[in-house]
């Protein structure tokens, strides 16, 4: 690939929005190192895991690269035996969790939709979670060594405590004597170097003995020890270079057992880099309205639509653009400023994301092509320093391209020819055109020469396109039109702006007749395409509205059909339960009979007989009336919350979610929502003293529906307890549902009442496992981490 063609093209602004779009400086790595590919396998590939990101992204959100930092050199360390710090160790232990976290993400992804070269990334990823748990037994979120990470310790420390009080004890008994506090400048125990001292007065130095150990700036303060805690301050000296001891083995015991597992965790750490580059392009892809490009290998382009990704979205003025079927070289004239520049650069760079894996910001249905290389000629480089004027830095760039070009190339030229005397400049742009359309290669030029257009109707292969112009208004609308030569709009212009007319005609006389032919040809082909294209956008607006009609009528059939076997299948099993029930009835209804048959001879009285006749009636199960609506009826008038009975669906009863439009409303019918229309639902009116109805709250709804995101944690922080607790009662069900093995729910600080009342209802959950306050990285105390069966 032409390394200057990429800085030419821009190339290198589209990395850094790439590397700015990663979560990690892992993936910023791979970002930063992305170049295209000329190979066709690669680049199918990288569009491939870009389109599963971008599809895994649609279904659960973001991917979970929070809290996952480069621990490469701390685990480099580690393998070689080196001694690691508490806060490098629990970066460690983030770094496992976040792996395990993206792991998690990923088989929940694949649940709903097949990523299959995601998984294949994935499936490396260890999972060292009895290291993690070491870790985090050991050392707290602030990246201290805890208490309970030994024995020793805890009991090295708890003698340090009672050696201070001890200590304190013994100076403030001190100072609250009278006699001593006359000798103090203030009546207080400081610590200098882990020793206590209280702040003498120099004149009383000498009635307390021990050992000075600071003095103030003005030197009228010592700060002595006195004999009375110099033993115990010893002893406490002692006690700290035990737990110093104590605390290194614990650090080189964890790091050494980090050290065992370095070497997989650092491959883990390249993966993960790699899924946060793959990622990165999701983003990126979703930030421009990117889509995935057909690719080729045969020099066959075809952009719908194509913006160029660094021009804000509202101001790009998309291009078409086909090249590489019926000509393989494209000639583009007109008006300086009119967007030539862009459209040649639009063309390149979109070619250059295609090949590095990235969506490309164009409608569905484009086509690019995977090219050995892409030459780029573009811009005005002359240079004071190195003696090149225009013309001459556009040949050197030429000179540099033709012994390189193959017929696998793109070429892009911008004002071929331009820079020296039009009739030289023109015949050198119509040779060097001819050389590289013998090559085979792909051409996109930019020029101002007429020749040039002339050029392009006479050679096979090779079509002229033209950026349309605006007479009316006297701008260019930046359109690029192929197929259409561009056409001099030098005299209407002079005529707008109100140059006399007799200028205008005298220099109208001086242009050959064959070139007002050629003029009025021009402007022939461009009324003839423009109303074409009105009609052909037309025809398109009217084929979506086609498909859109014919994708709901299939829904909506597939829809009705599956309601319709569901009904049957619970009416099928209500009538084998109804039919049973009547059975076992007949048969006891028998048996009595044959009994009083034996018990009275065969003398039967006729009222017993009548008695069983109607025990037997009763058994038959009576059909049930099934709900109807009055068809004049109006629609119910509904309000979210109000409970509904749904007549197409037996009259089962829901409630309402929310009102969808003036015609629909969205029902609650046990753990599945679905849409109804109002006519189709009465409320169920309730009586004047039952409980007023439980609002909703937006924030905790948990979603059901299989279209919407599975949230793997619930915000309970402003809830009441009872609120809470129907919440968290809905949220685990539908976590189980969905085969989550962890959840949070955040219920903040606070009292801590809510948290005490949450916990007691996990406890007693039958899908809860197991549960936990959040640890560093998870929120601390203000979320409990529950683990489902």
């Amino acid at each position: 690939m032409n390394d200057k063609a990429l800085y030419t093209l821009e190339y290198d602004k589209i990395i850094r929005r790439l590397a700015e779009a990663t979560a990690t400086s892992l993936g910023r790595e791979h970002a930063e190192q992305l170049y295209p590919s000329p190979y066709l396998r690669e680049v199918e590939r990288r569009l491939a895991e870009t389109d599963e990101a971008v599809r895994a992204v649609a279904i659960k959100g973001a991917a979970p690269f929070g809290g996952i930092t480069d621990a490469r050199p701390q685990l480099s360390r580690a393998k070689l035996g080196g001694m690691l710090q508490p806060s490098e160790l629990m970066d460690i232990a983030q770094f496992i969790f976040g792996i395990r976290r993206l792991k998690r993400y990923v088989h929940t992804v694949k649940e709903e939709a097949a990523i299959p070269l995601l998984e294949d990334i994935c499936e490396p990823l260890t999972e060292f979670k009895p290291l993690e748990d070491e870790i985090r037994r050991c050392i707290d979120e602030q990246g201290d060594v805890l208490d309970a990470a030994s024995p020793e310790l805890a009991t090295v420390r708890r003698e340090i405590r009672i050696g201070e009080g001890r200590a304190r004890e013994k100076l403030e008994s001190l100072i609250r004597s009278s006699s001593v506090q006359k000798m103090l400048q203030d009546a207080i125990i400081t610590l200098r170097g882990d020793r206590y001292v209280i702040p003498v007065k120099q004149e009383y130095r000498s009635h307390f003995g021990g050992i000075v150990h600071d003095q103030s700036g003005s030197g009228a303060t010592l700060f002595i020890e006195p004999e009375a805690v110099l033993q115990l301050n010893n002893k406490l000296r002692e006690l700290k270079l035990r737990e110093d001891k104590e605390i290194d083995r614990i650090l080189r015991h964890l790091s050494a057992r980090t050290g065992e597992h370095a070497g997989l965790l650092i491959e883990d750490a390249e993966t993960v880099g790699r899924l946060d580059f793959i990622f990165a392009k999701a983003s990126l892809a979703n930030a421009y309205l990117g889509t995935l490009p057909a690719i080729n290998d045969e020099g066959r382009l075809y952009l719908r639509r194509a913006r160029h990704p660094l021009i804000p979205i509202k101001q790009a003025v998309p291009i078409d653009l086909e090249l590489g079927e019926d000509y393989s070289a494209i000639i583009v004239t007109g008006p300086n400023t009119g967007g030539k520049t862009v459209s040649l650069k639009t063309i390149g760079l979109l070619s250059l994301m295609a090949m590095s894996g990235l969506f490309v910001p164009a409608d569905d249905g484009s086509r690019l092509c995977v090219f050995d290389a892409i030459f780029a000629d573009i811009g005005d480089e002359q240079s004071i320093e190195q003696s090149l004027s225009t013309f001459s830095s556009h040949m050197t760039n030429l000179i540099s391209m033709v012994g390189q070009v193959t017929p696998k190339s793109l070429v892009l030229l911008d004002e071929l020819g331009a820079g020296t005397d039009p009739a030289e400049g023109s015949a050198l742009a119509i040779a060097i055109l001819e050389h590289l359309h013998k090559i085979g290669c792909r051409i996109v030029a930019t020029t101002h020469y007429s020749e040039l257009k002339a050029y392009a109707y006479n050679r096979e292969g090779i079509t002229n396109a033209s950026m349309e112009f605006d007479v009316a208004t006297l701008r260019p609308t930046y359109r690029l039109l192929v197929g259409v030569p561009g056409r001099s709009n030098a005299f209407a212009i002079a005529e707008r702006l109100g140059l006399p007319k007799s200028i205008i005609e005298h220099a109208r006389g001086e242009v050959s007749e064959d070139e007002l032919k050629v003029d009025t040809m021009i402007a022939s082909l461009e009324l003839d395409r423009r109303r074409a294209e009105s009609e052909r956008q037309l025809a398109e607006r009217l084929r979506l509205e086609v498909e859109k009609l014919q994708t709901q009528v299939v829904e909506e059939r597939t829809r009705f059909q599956e309601q319709k076997v569901k009904l049957l299948d619970e009416a099928r099993e209500e009538a084998r339960q109804s039919v049973a029930k009547a059975k076992r009835e007949a048969e006891e209804i028998i048996a009595d009979l044959r009994k009083l048959a034996l018990e009275e001879g065969t003398s039967v009285k006729d009222h017993k007989l009548t008695e069983a006749r109607r025990r037997l009636d009763d058994a038959v199960p009576a059909a049930a009336a099934r709900p109807t609506r009055d068809p004049g009826s109006s629609p119910a008038k509904l309000e979210p919350g109000d409970e509904v009975k749904v007549y197409s669906l037996g009259g089962q009863r829901g409630h309402v979610v929310e009102l969808s439009g003036a015609l629909e409303a969205v029902v609650q019918l046990g753990i599945m929502k679905m849409k109804v229309k109002l006519t189709d639902l009465e409320p169920i009116r309730k009586d004047a003293t039952a409980a007023p109805k439980r609002q909703v709250k937006a924030a905790t709804a948990v979603k059901r529906t299989r279209d919407e995101d599975i949230r793997t944690e619930l915000d309970l922080r402003g809830a009441t307890l009872d609120e809470a607790i129907m919440d968290v009662d809905r949220f685990l069900d539908e976590a189980f549902l969905s085969n989550l093995g962890q959840v949070y729910i955040i219920h903040g600080k606070g009292t801590g009442a809510l948290r005490t009342g949450i916990q007691e209802f996990l406890r007693r959950h039958k899908h809860v496992k197991s549960y936990r306050l959040g640890q560093f990285g998870e929120g601390g105390a203000g979320v409990t981490v529950a683990e489902l069966e």
